[in-house]
C-alpha cells in the first residue's frame, strides 16, 4: 500500500500543480481583467515605496515573467513523469515553491488580500494548495534535491585549499 502511494502521489501532484499553472496562463498571457486587477494592485503597492513598475507589464515581476516561470514549472513537472527524466520533477517543484511562496506572501502581506477578484478566495486557496504540495514533493524527493543543490554549490563555490591539495595534479603532455 505504501509503495503504491509513493508511486502515484508524485504523479497526482505533478498533474494537479501543472493543471493549476497551465490554467492560470490563459489569464496572464491574454492580459485578462483579473490579471490586470491583481498586478495593478501590486504595482500600486510597490509604487507607494518607490518601486513603481515592478509588477507592470514590463516589470521584473510582471504577469508575463510569473507566467513563464509557471509554464517552466509545469513543463518540468510533466516531463518528470517520464522515469528517465524524474529529476526534472524536483526542479519543477523547486520553481513552483519559489513562485507560490511569492504568491502566498503577496496575498497575505500586501493590500492584494486573499480575495482580490471576488472569487471567494479560490485563487488564494489554489496558490496555498500548490505551495504546500510542492513543499511536500521536495521533502519526498529530498535526496534528488540535495544532489541538485550540491551540484549547484560545486559550480558556484570554489573548493577549499585543503581540497585543492588533496586532488592529484593534472597530467601534462
Amino acid at each position: 500500500m505504501l509503495s503504491k502511494i509513493r508511486t502515484y502521489l508524485p504523479i497526482a501532484y505533478s498533474l494537479i500543480a501543472s493543471a493549476v499553472f497551465l490554467d492560470s496562463l490563459r489569464f496572464k498571457f491574454t492580459n485578462a481583467i483579473e490579471t490586470q486587477v491583481i498586478f495593478g494592485r501590486l504595482d500600486a503597492w510597490a509604487s507607494s515605496f518607490g518601486a513603481g513598475g515592478l509588477f507592470a507589464q514590463t516589470g521584473l515581476f510582471s504577469q508575463y515573467v510569473i507566467g513563464t516561470a509557471e509554464f517552466a514549472a509545469s513543463s518540468l513537472l510533466l516531463l518528470g513523469l517520464v522515469p528517465a527524466l524524474r529529476r526534472l520533477q524536483t526542479v519543477g517543484a523547486l520553481i513552483a515553491v519559489a513562485v507560490m511562496t511569492g504568491a502566498v506572501s503577496f496575498h497575505l502581506f500586501t493590500p492584494l488580500g486573499i480575495d482580490p477578484n471576488n472569487d471567494g478566495g479560490g485563487l488564494f486557496a489554489m496558490a496555498v494548495t500548490v505551495w504546500l504540495t510542492s513543499i511536500a514533493m521536495l521533502a519526498a524527493r529530498r535526496k534528488t534535491l540535495f544532489t541538485i543543490l550540491g551540484g549547484i554549490r560545486d559550480v558556484l563555490v570554489p573548493p577549499s585549499k585543503t581540497a585543492l591539495r588533496s586532488e592529484a595534479p593534472l597530467a601534462t603532455a
